[in-house]
């Protein structure tokens, strides 16, 4: 039973910042690199969008609406709905993700 996986433009915006950082701090090589990695884990959504885990910082909040997985040190903030799976946020784990998801999800 196989998911459609679908960017947000926020993500997609997301996507696009992490790929520029990296390609000015390091190397296309290495921003080449982690672009796979994050479009490889978009595909393992298709099979087994359910694998993922409740973001802590809404967990603690009794919101499992939201799921995510990882590719180090990003986090891939995701929901389900409908044979769905749409990514909402990609972002670096290490920043302030309860400030970030409040103002992304949680906001009108």
């Amino acid at each position: 039973m196989s998911f459609r996986v679908l960017l947000t433009d926020d993500a997609t915006r997301d996507l696009e910042e992490i790929y520029d950082y990296i390609a000015r701090r390091d190397a296309i090589g290495t921003a080449d690199h982690v672009l796979e990695q994050v479009q490889r884990a978009f595909a393992s959504l298709c099979e087994l969008p359910e694998r993922g885990v409740y973001p802590k910082e809404l967990l603690a909040l009794g919101i499992r609406e939201y799921r995510e997985i990882f590719f180090k040190p990003y986090r891939i903030i995701y929901k389900v709905s409908n044979k769905m799976v749409y990514v909402l946020l990609i972002a670096d784990g290490r920043r302030d993700m309860q400030a970030l998801l409040q103002r992304r999800l949680l906001e009108p």
